[in-house]
């Protein structure tokens, strides 16, 4: 969740590009293929890389394209054009060759007897959500095991995730649901 300014296309030398990476301009390389693009978001959405032999990997595991093509319902051939294209891009190469995926705790929430809190905003550029979510569960003394923010580039509805030690109180709820910011929010 941002700032509100427009941040540059970071370079894996610490440089900036003078063309933005933002996920329109992603897709916009891809508009004459929507099945590309479905690619394209899948990959951004679970964080898969693309390797320079063009395989489509999570760490050094390698992810068969007949599991991504049968994913987002299209040919194989489909994913094997979209990491071709890839490859064949500076900026979307320096993209794909340096994302990654993090762990989430928000499906092992119940197993391990932790709450989770999904929170969808009204304007994710805004700045301070994460710190105001996060300070009015710690002012509460509860401990939060992890944060994940969905970078509004990236995706469409992006969503702030909570995981506490412990239940979120209803009054806490209901103070979190009346923050400005909060369009809604749904406790896992």
């Amino acid at each position: 969740m941002a700032d509100g300014s427009a941040s540059p296309a970071v370079r894996t030398d610490g440089g900036t590009d003078s063309a933005e990476a933002t996920f329109d301009a992603i897709m916009e390389k891809f508009a004459d293929s929507p099945s590309q693009q479905a690619v394209i978001r899948l990959l951004l959405e679970r964080g898969f890389s693309v390797n320079d032999e063009g395989r489509v990997v999570s760490g050094g595991i390698e992810i068969p394209n007949t599991g991504i093509a049968r994913e987002v319902d299209v040919d194989r051939r489909v994913v094997d054009a979209t990491t071709d294209a890839i490859l064949d891009d500076d900026q979307l190469r320096r993209i794909f060759q340096n994302i990654s995926a993090i762990p989430s705790l928000m499906d092992l929430a119940p197993v391990l007897d932790l709450s989770a809190l999904s929170i969808t905003v009204r304007d994710a550029e805004e700045s301070g959500i994460v710190a105001t979510v996060t300070g009015a569960i710690a002012d509460r003394g509860i401990s939060i095991r992890q944060t994940i923010s969905e970078d509004p580039e990236f995706t469409d509805q992006p969503k702030l995730y909570v995981i506490t030690d412990g239940s979120i109180p209803g009054d806490l709820l209901t103070e979190i649901r009346d923050m400005a910011f909060v369009h809604s929010i749904e406790l896992r």
